[in-house]
């Protein structure tokens, strides 16, 4: 176990190095990957503030890059949960836990996305992210949901870090669990706000005949 750790750590490494000497295509790589096949937990986080410190002006676009690469990681491995990712995840979880997962992200794909794609880590994306792709949620609506979550997470990551500067390198470290805690709750109120008046227009006054 140790052994594995020092691995991924090293492969951390590596990535980080070689997005510093990238820029924002570095960044989208290390989303990427992050978010498909590999753990880089924090990474991509992290090097946003560190660019954006040192480029103010490109926030947005750095925030753009991450998303973008994530949400393409994201959707790399939802492919694999709608070929066959059903029987890897009953493998490792029992039946009834599948069953009642499933049934959430059929009634609310959307929001059963968004949320999690918001948290950072040790918050487990990617078994949602599988999940996803065995329910048959659409991949419309899975990239919407992901370009939402992850667009919020570095989004407000990138505009701490241009409006606070070398501070938001600390304040990330800190705070970030926090942040995307309060956010993903704010979402999903919004969500189920929304999901409730949805259902109650669509009810509509009943008109009967006399």
């Amino acid at each position: 176990m140790d052994r594995f750790r020092e691995i991924t750590d090293r492969i951390a490494e590596i990535m980080q190095h070689f997005a510093e000497t990238t820029g924002g295509p570095g960044l989208a790589i290390v989303a990427f990957l992050d978010s498909s096949f590999l753990s880089l937990p924090e990474v991509a986080d992290l090097l946003i503030v560190v660019f954006v410190v040192h480029n103010p002006p490109a926030w947005l676009y750095y925030a753009a890059m991450t998303t973008l690469g994530s949400v393409a990681g994201c959707f790399a491995l939802y492919s694999v949960g709608r070929r066959g990712g059903e029987a890897f995840l009953r493998r490792r979880f029992k039946a009834r836990h599948i069953d009642r997962a499933l049934g959430l992200f059929r009634r609310y794909g959307l929001l059963s996305v968004i949320i999690p794609s918001i948290l950072p880590p040790p918050m487990p994306f990617k078994i949602f992210v599988l999940l996803a792709g065995v329910a048959n949620v659409r991949p419309a609506t899975f990239i919407l949901a992901t370009v939402i979550g992850r667009g919020f997470r570095y989004g407000a990551e990138a505009l701490l870090a241009y409006m606070y500067g070398e501070q938001a390198t600390r304040l990330l470290r800190e705070n970030l669990p926090a942040v995307s805690l309060y956010l993903a709750i704010a979402i999903a109120l919004l969500g189920v706000a929304y999901i409730v008046w949805r259902r109650r227009r669509s009810a509509g006054p009943r008109v009967t005949s006399t």
